[in-house]
This record gives C-alpha cells, sequence and structure tokens, in this order.
C-alpha cells in the first residue's frame, strides 16, 4: 500500500508523517492527565511520548503517578511490539465498573525505551477523558493503537478504515 499524503500542517502543529520509524522517545512536561468514573487513574507533567510514523504520540505515564489501586494486570493479555518488547495490559478496576484493558505498559523493555519501564500509557478511548495541557483529547481511530489525537498534531492517522499496511 502507498503512503497517503499528508495533511499540510500550520504553525505550531506536528506532522506524524515527519516522525521516525523506528519510533523516538522523548520526555515532556505538558501536564497529561486521565480520567474514568470520577476517578484520576493518572496526572503528571513528568511523562515521556513515543512518536512513531503515521501515529499520534503515545502518551506515557510515571508509576508514581499513576493511581495503582484502580488498576490489575488483566488476566493472560499481553502482546509483543516489534521496538519496545512485550506490553502488560491494565484493566480499570472502579466501584461497579471494571473497563478491561484500559492501558498498557512495558515492565522489562529493550534498551532504547528502558527510561519508559514501567509507565504506563491509557488508551484514550476506553476512559471517561484524557487531557494534554488541559485540551481534550481524541483517540487514534481504530481499537489496536494507543495515540492521542491533540490539535498540534496532523496526519491522517493509521487506524482508520485501510491503513493496516502503512
Amino acid at each position: 500500500m502507498s503512503r497517503p499524503q499528508p495533511l499540510p500542517t500550520r504553525p505550531g502543529q506536528e506532522s506524524v508523517w515527519d516522525y521516525p520509524r523506528p519510533p523516538r522517545l522523548e520526555r515532556t512536561t505538558k501536564e497529561l492527565r486521565v480520567d474514568l468514573g470520577g476517578e484520576v487513574l493518572g496526572q503528571t507533567i513528568r511523562g515521556y511520548r513515543v512518536l512513531e510514523t503515521s501515529h499520534p504520540p503515545v502518551y506515557y505515564l510515571p508509576p508514581g503517578d499513576v493511581d495503582f489501586t484502580l488498576l490489575t494486570p488483566s488476566v493472560g493479555e499481553s502482546s509483543n511490539c516489534e521496538w519496545k518488547g512485550r506490553a502488560q495490559y491494565l484493566d480499570a478496576v472502579l466501584p461497579g465498573q471494571r473497563v478491561e484493558r484500559v492501558a498498557w505498559r512495558y515492565l522489562d523493555p529493550v534498551a532504547a525505551f528502558m527510561p519508559i519501564a514501567g509507565y504506563v500509557a491509557f488508551y484514550a478511548g476506553r476512559v471517561d477523558a484524557c487531557f494534554v495541557d488541559g485540551i481534550l483529547v481524541e483517540p487514534q481511530p481504530g481499537d489496536f493503537y494507543g495515540g492521542w489525537i491533540t490539535p498540534d498534531v496532523v496526519g491522517p492517522f493509521k487506524g482508520v478504515a485501510g491503513s493496516w499496511g502503512w
């Protein structure tokens, strides 16, 4: 499948088509927050973001800024990322509510991604809301990827119908 035509950027925007492959890891001091069922699952200004061609950024929150009293490992759920290693999925457990595979983490990632060992990434489409510097994010299309779309990033984004081969 041929590469899609990147959308034009405006000042202050990034194109996901300028992101590298293999992906790059970078720190962010933007405030990240994840809400579900009236609870804050995580909030930080000490996160990382992973930037990969055709994907909106995936944000990782440090374990100390995540409420693990509301998360539990998903039973028998894991996957392997060609770039980062084996992912462990997490379920959210709140009174009267359980959301499966709401997040994931790499407990023992490959060397290039060791800085995010234990950090947690959340699927924006499986929680009530995710924010970057107070801006509500849009989930990356599809059910497989976990990127967060904000007005400062443009696509087209992998995950839409017909994008599997990008």
